[in-house]
């Protein structure tokens, strides 16, 4: 199971994310692949669109391998357009709807609002992080123990 947390800039995916492996990681092998922590492994701080693509194809590489080696993996990153979302391929999409403008006017001005069919939740309070880790940890434990076509009809 591929989980995507993204959002603009200060919305609270890291922290999220960071809650999220917390609450799984006692009961399953988890990943948190952090876009800061891969930016900096990579050397690369181009937020140019060939440079979102090329950190979003990074960042999908490394959740894939996870999957291979049975992890779940949990990427966080900002994902700011249909397009990247759609090619990173989550099974899992967490929208952290937070703020409403980031800290960065041109992520801000190329940032896509997920529409109600690219996302499975969406975050709109930062103060319910905390329980949302634990809802969603919850979740994603049912989820990856069982049969899915248990729960489609």
């Amino acid at each position: 199971m591929k989980i995507l947390v993204c959002g603009l800039p200060g919305s609270g995916k890291s922290t999220l994310s960071k809650k999220l492996m917390e609450s799984i990681g006692p009961s399953r092998d988890v990943d948190w692949i952090n876009a800061d922590d891969i930016r900096e492994q990579a050397n690369d701080w181009d937020f140019s669109t060939e440079g979102r693509k090329r950190q979003m194809l990074r960042m999908k590489k490394l959740a894939d391998t996870a999957i291979e080696k049975n992890v779940i993996p949990i990427s966080d990153f900002i994902c700011p357009t249909k397009e990247l979302r759609d090619e990173f391929n989550a099974d899992l999409v967490i929208w952290m709807n937070t703020i409403k403008q980031g800290r960065y006017e041109d992520t801000n001005e190329i940032f896509e609002d997920l529409t109600e069919d690219e996302y499975d939740f969406c975050i709109t309070e930062f103060d319910s992080i905390n329980k949302w880790a634990v809802t969603l940890a919850d979740l994603v434990d049912i989820l990856s123990t069982s049969d899915i076509n248990e729960w489609v009809e």
